[in-house]
């Protein structure tokens, strides 16, 4: 009789223990699938178009295209510092512009080129720079970048062409900005290669 009781109660508590484990595990799935629903929900936003005709609209996930925002913004910085025309106020401009997007790498090579007379050469000389992206490769997970391009100096005696090779690093921001519009850092930046690969003489009249 005392055996069998025993037995009864040790099933009793097994059934109990099993059915409360049972029912937090069907309450964490529902739970999880619950947020999954309400994040994909709030993802959508419903736009009135003239006719007050809701339309949907999707939101993108951050990281979903974000090594395209890296590509952006790595050819965004470069065309702000290498693409210059002969006028101090254009030039103050450019690299204020770019120093938003660079740390303090950025700004110690806009000095180290301020100090050499880089700048008051392109005004002297009347030099048009431009810059043409060959390519940018990207390693999300390094988060690291390395810039090709060519650097076009188009002066009244010469047109000199350089290959441009830099490199760096880029760090995620939580907010954008107008100044930084993909909310990206560029850090460790440096120039690997700056070459004249080729130069063209101009005829004199």
């Amino acid at each position: 009789m005392i055996k069998n009781i025993e037995a009864k109660v040790r099933l009793a508590t097994f059934l109990s223990a099993g059915s409360f484990i049972t029912a937090v595990v069907i309450v964490l799935i529902v739970s999880f699938f619950a947020y999954r629903q309400v994040a994909d929900a709030r993802k959508s936003v419903y736009v009135l178009d003239a006719n007050s005709v809701p339309l949907l609209a999707r939101q993108t996930d951050l990281q979903m295209n974000r090594a395209a925002e890296y590509r952006s913004q790595v050819n965004l910085f470069h065309s702000l510092f290498f693409s210059l025309t002969p006028d101090d106020k254009y030039i103050e401009y450019q690299m204020k512009k770019a120093m938003y997007l660079v740390d303090e790498s950025g700004a110690l090579q806009y000095n180290n080129l301020k100090e050499k007379g880089f700048f008051n050469s392109i005004l002297s000389s009347s030099a048009v720079l431009t810059l043409q992206t060959d390519s940018i490769f990207i390693d999300e997970g390094r988060k690291y970048f390395r810039y090709y391009g060519r650097q076009k100096i188009d002066r009244r005696s010469s047109t000199i062409i350089r290959s441009l090779v830099t490199e760096g690093y880029l760090k995620d921001l939580e907010i954008r900005s107008d100044n930084n519009p993909h909310a990206v850092l560029i850090t460790r930046w440096k120039t690997l290669e700056n070459k004249d690969i080729e130069n063209v003489q101009k005829n004199s009249f």
